[in-house]
């Protein structure tokens, strides 16, 4: 059997090559999915928010209390108007800013208060 020496390697080096562009595909793809998790998080809290002002309670509190641990550190409540919960996705790798997202909604008369 014939080989070329040229051709010895070649798979490890063409592997080396595509592990750093497939890590950072990976991290993207997390960071989106956190980011979306943050947005869908922000939008629940402005929903218990806005239905605990419906119904005369302290939307702010409802909203930060239905937030997720990780994200109520730093989260901010407007309730003058619609809710609105501004909460800050965090970034994956270091020396990266966070995402920032926010979610608004206010129940209009004759909507439903369920979940």
């Amino acid at each position: 059997m014939v080989r070329l020496s040229d051709e010895r390697g070649q798979a490890a080096a063409e592997l080396v090559a595509v592990v750093p562009f497939l890590l950072a595909l990976l991290l993207a793809v997390a960071q989106l999915a956190v980011a979306g998790f943050a947005l869908w998080s922000a939008g629940d809290a402005a929903r218990a928010g806005a239905r605990a002002a419906h119904v005369g309670g302290d939307a702010r509190a409802a909203a930060l209390s239905a937030l997720p641990g990780w994200l109520d550190n730093g989260a901010r409540v407007a309730t003058s108007g619609p809710v609105e919960v501004r909460v800050e996705a965090p970034a994956l790798l270091p020396g990266v800013p966070s995402i920032p997202v926010s979610a608004a909604t206010e129940l209009q008369p004759g909507e439903a208060l369920g979940g």
